[in-house]
């Protein structure tokens, strides 16, 4: 795992360039929240006041979308980068019951948090960040902080299983760009090399599909399933 400190999410910058772009980005991100609130609504929401993690937060747009179809969620959300957290403050001013808590991956598998148990346990484009034995330490942390019947969703990038499909996922992932850029009627470079810093940037360290499915039944999670793919971009998760 990357110390956080010396990570690019420590640099405001960064974080903020992040946000500004993560619509050209992230391929579907509309689709995929989309998916999210059905996912919710359709497994979590007949549950009265839910109790929601979100790990690795962000700027709070994922639980913003929940809160959007049900505003009785107690959330807490988990962030390294206090940039992000503040953001995260920001836009959820006005809702009650939303905790938040400046805490790294680290943090949480070292046990230097005390946590609650959840109803929904979710993450967004964060733990492809661990290596694969972090991950999994991680789902086991999960899996015994989750309620019966409770469900973890994970949105995220993982690793093609060979080159020669990656070169597809990346040429896929490419062309949304410039599929972005044309509908916005953006134009410079500073998009172009997109690819390039997501395979150079250390941090990275996605794993297969495959790996990821078969670590949560291996820790006892039902119903595992990928309930959406896009190239590297995907959706998955279990239930407890």
């Amino acid at each position: 795992m990357t110390e956080f400190v010396k990570s690019q999410w420590a640099k405001a910058d960064f974080t903020q360039k992040y946000r500004e772009n993560a619509e050209i980005y992230i391929v579907e991100r509309r689709r995929q929240l989309e998916l999210l609130r059905s996912f919710y609504k359709h497994f979590i929401s007949n549950k009265p006041e839910s109790i929601v993690l979100d790990l690795g937060c962000g700027d709070g747009i994922i639980i913003h979308e929940l809160l959007k179809i049900d505003d009785s969620i107690a959330a807490t959300l988990i962030d390294a980068s206090e940039d992000m957290l503040n953001k995260a403050k920001e836009r959820l001013k006005g809702f009650k019951n939303i905790h938040f808590i400046n805490a790294s991956f680290q943090d949480i598998l070292d046990k230097n948090i005390a946590l609650q148990k959840f109803d929904f346990i979710i993450s967004s484009l964060a733990i492809h960040h661990l290596s694969m034995n972090e991950k999994i330490a991680l789902f086991k942390y999960i899996y015994s902080h989750l309620n019966a019947d409770g469900y973890f969703l994970n949105i995220d990038v993982i690793l093609a299983p060979t080159g020669a499909i990656e070169q597809w996922y990346l040429l896929l992932w490419e062309e949304w760009i410039e599929e972005r850029k044309t509908s916005l009627g953006i134009k410079g470079k500073y998009y172009d090399d997109v690819l390039r810093r997501y395979k150079d940037n250390t941090d990275n360290k996605p794993d297969t599909l495959d790996d990821q499915l078969n670590a949560l039944k291996s820790i006892g999670f039902n119903d595992v399933d990928c309930f959406y793919k896009y190239g590297i971009f995907t959706m998955y998760g279990g239930k407890r």
